[in-house]
């Protein structure tokens, strides 16, 4: 039976958390606010719970899951050939909306879907999800929503759609808003987006000028 956690509760948002973190170590599903959508997460790490977490969605292999995480730092040890146009693209933007793809260090022993080598990974804007990044290390997490229905913007709305294949939503009451994450790749040697979302292509392009748009 999944537990629900009202995170502006002090109490309960410490009770939530600690369970939370202790559902993503057994390799379950959590539910979290994020600053654009809530999110459905598992351990990065755990090739049965990111399998869970895409049969939950009903979402294929060919689609990854992104990785979220709660510190700049802790990209050193999973990407790989980072630009320094990528690190002005972080200390302008993150925490918030803005996921880069880059290339994974080859040792990582995880399996987020057919990544072809790279990963899609951000820091989100988020009291909660910060806390249970922190706690727990990076997370594969993909919106709460079955595939093909809108990404939900409260608790309820993810709860509906995924029911009892989670084992604990974190409820941390409505979010700012639909608007998805802007997409950069930053594989090659120009920094390219790939989907333009809460960041739009002229206010990146006050970090990296030489940015471009993908067709």
């Amino acid at each position: 039976m999944a537990r629900r956690y009202d995170c502006n509760d002090a109490t309960d948002r410490a009770t939530g958390l600690r369970e939370a973190a202790s559902a993503v170590r057994r390799g379950e599903l959590v539910v979290l606010p994020t600053d654009t959508v809530y999110g459905i997460g598992a351990d990065a790490f755990g090739s049965g719970a990111v399998a869970d977490l895409l049969t939950a969605k009903g979402r294929g292999r060919n689609m990854p899951t992104p990785v979220l995480i709660g510190s700049p730092n802790t990209l050193h040890g999973l990407v790989t050939d980072f630009s320094e146009q990528a690190w002005e693209l972080v200390d302008a933007f993150w925490p918030g909306a803005l996921t880069l793809v880059a290339r994974h260090q080859p040792s990582l022993q995880w399996d987020l879907g057919d990544t072809r080598g790279t990963v899609a990974i951000r820091m989100p804007l988020h009291p909660v999800a910060i806390e249970l990044l922190t706690e727990v290390g990076p997370m594969a997490v993909s919106s709460a929503n079955l595939t093909g229905h809108p990404a939900p913007e409260t608790c309820d709305a993810a709860r509906d759609m995924l029911g009892d294949s989670v084992s604990v939503y974190l409820d941390g009451g409505p979010t700012p808003g639909n608007v998805p994450s802007s997409i950069v790749d930053v594989t090659g040697e120009v920094p390219v987006l790939l989907r333009a979302g809460a960041l739009e292509a002229d206010e990146l392009r006050k970090v990296v000028p030489d940015l471009e748009v993908a067709p």
